[in-house]
């Protein structure tokens, strides 16, 4: 889904080759974002309302369709097959419903359209569909962007220092049994924590909540948007109330509940393992830079969910640096970028079931020892 219709980003036998793990240059960028503009050509900054317009009807016949399939004909299916048939329903409502979620990230980034309006209403109607606070985590994903990899001032995968660990964290790291319950726990309850007490967000002095208008992450400008998220959430929840209450609360699960977890660690997923990497830095205030920050991020390569995914996994480098680029160009503008970044761009094209598993064990940043660049951290394995 790119740039000329299917396109997907090329890799080069340069990128094949090179150690996906090898750490990025941390010196500054012999290069300026205007450089990197210039290298984009002018029509992949063009947002399409036919076009954008047109994914998202794809996404949601795609998702009505399962839901037929699943409501009609799964519950007379002989209970053997049930068991068989309700996990296929979930992997793929999910994957398809974590399209919707893209859509609506992309209209937070002002890419949907050009109508600031009409990107905010469908991001918020499909965000609070799928219990997510549009506003709210607009404005705190924004403020993700202008700080990307700062210690100090970045608001989500803040990574801990050494020294602040705690007693027990590298037991169950250790444990492959314990990591695996962990990592299991952070795919499917991760965001929802995250939203409720910024669970692995920026620290703050006091409570932060992205249900809390009056929350550390917000300023007063910001304030009646986030009740609007609340009142959305709110609202959705009363749907589904209704429908409990009129199909029943397994079917319910069955049909929406499982499918939004399903969502929900997709996204964790993609963003974990979009900032968690051996390869990249994290600066303090001392060496920190915007552009050093967007720059430390890699692409992945998740294989076809890639696609269904709307390329957000593959074209990351390049959303750091121009966010309201809409993603059926954004894989022409990352091939057009590539020339100019050199060693500055980042790729792994490891399986993602098995960088998720290698990569979540970077638990903490430290400098390295008795090196000259105080202000420069880079993950460790346990």
């Amino acid at each position: 889904m790119g740039g000329g219709g299917n396109m997907s980003t090329p890799t080069t036998k340069a990128e094949e080759k090179k150690n996906s793990l090898q750490r990025v240059p941390i010196s500054k960028p012999p290069f300026t974002i205007g450089d990197i503009k210039k290298a984009i050509p002018p029509h992949c900054f063009e947002r399409s309302l036919i076009r954008s317009s047109s994914y998202l009807v794809q996404d949601l016949i795609l998702v009505y369709v399962f839901y037929y399939i699943a409501s009609t004909y799964i519950p007379v299916l002989p209970t053997p097959y049930q068991y068989l048939a309700w996990p296929l329903y979930w992997i793929f409502q999910g994957s398809f419903s974590t399209g919707l979620w893209v859509i609506a990230h992309e209209c937070g980034h002002q890419s949907f359209s050009d109508y600031q309006w009409l990107n905010d209403t469908v991001g918020f109607v499909l965000h609070s569909a799928l219990l997510t606070p549009y506003f709210s985590w607009k404005y705190s994903h924004r403020r993700h962007h202008a700080n990307t990899n700062s210690l100090e001032n970045d608001e989500n995968h803040v990574p801990k220092l050494k020294t602040k660990l705690r007693w027990y964290t590298k037991l169950y790291i250790n444990n492959p049994v314990g990591r695996l319950l962990i990592l299991m726990f952070t795919l499917t309850a991760g965001l929802p924590l995250y939203y409720a007490i910024n669970v692995a967000g920026k620290p703050y002095e006091r409570f932060a909540s992205h249900y809390d208008p009056y929350s550390p992450i917000y300023n007063d400008r910001e304030r009646i948007q986030i009740i609007i998220s609340d009142v959305g959430l709110i609202a959705t929840s009363y749907v589904l109330y209704r429908v409990a209450m009129a199909q029943g609360l397994t079917w319910l699960i069955c049909i929406y509940g499982v499918p939004v977890v399903i969502v929900n660690s997709f996204i964790v997923l993609i963003t974990l393992l979009h900032h968690t990497h051996l390869s990249l830095p994290h600066y303090d205030s001392s060496e920190w830079s915007w552009i050093r920050g967007a720059l430390a991020t890699v692409d992945r390569d998740y294989g076809v969910l890639t696609k269904i995914f709307h390329n957000i996994t593959d074209t990351h480098v390049l959303h750091h640096l121009f966010s309201n680029i809409p993603h059926y160009n954004a894989m022409e503008a990352t091939k057009a970028i590539k020339p100019v970044l050199g060693e500055y761009y980042q790729f792994d094209g490891t399986p993602f079931y098995k960088a998720i598993w290698r990569d979540f064990e970077c638990i903490y940043v430290e400098k390295d020892e008795g090196s000259q660049d105080q202000g420069i951290f880079w993950y460790k394995q346990n």
